[in-house]
């Protein structure tokens, strides 16, 4: 997917008639990754989540994000979360599997597409936990009534151009404040 060295592996499962293709990823990040390499990693993401169906994972060494907060301590995982939010994929993984921290996703950029997301304990004498998930070959749809945004066909111009027209000068009420009784 890009010229650029990154250490991952990208396949496309080809689904039967009438099922789309799943993209499937897997990388390894290391701890001290070069800026070049990370953003040529970003990019990759950034292509494969337009894909109808993606499921990344890999081990990507950002011990300092908080998923829960959407918060990185170090530039590089900032860099990694504004890709992530850039991009729209799912982390799937919610328990940390080594010493308390969380260094090895699974993405996916379609609701329902992964399921049953286990830590398996490690093999053999790795330090990692295995991590074991199913791929569904058709995303099961959840009757839900919780809409999700698609921003990627946002139409940004037009939000800006609205925004550009509200006088912030002004307050917003122009009664005094209420007393309380």
């Amino acid at each position: 997917m890009d010229e650029e060295p990154s250490e991952s592996l990208w396949v496309r499962i080809k689904g039967s008639a009438g099922a789309g293709d799943i993209i499937a990823g897997i990388c390894y990040r290391p701890p001290d990754q070069e800026d070049q390499a990370d953003e040529a990693l970003h990019r990759q993401i950034g292509a494969a989540s337009c894909s109808q169906a993606l499921v990344l994972m890999g081990d990507f060494n950002y011990p300092n994000i908080c998923w829960r907060d959407n918060t990185a301590g170090h530039k590089q995982s900032r860099r990694l979360l504004e890709c992530v939010d850039d991009n729209f994929p799912l982390q799937v993984i919610e328990e940390p599997m080594r010493r308390g921290a969380m260094l090895d996703f699974v993405f996916t950029n379609r609701d329902g597409l992964v399921e049953n997301v286990k830590l398996k304990g490690s093999l053999g004498c790795s330090d990692h936990e295995m991590v074991d998930f199913k791929i569904l070959r058709a995303a099961r749809r959840a009757h839900s009534k919780l809409t999700i945004l698609d921003f990627r066909r946002a139409g940004f111009g037009l939000f800006r151009d609205l925004l550009g027209r509200v006088p912030w000068d002004k307050p917003w009420r122009e009664e005094g404040p209420r007393k309380a009784g």
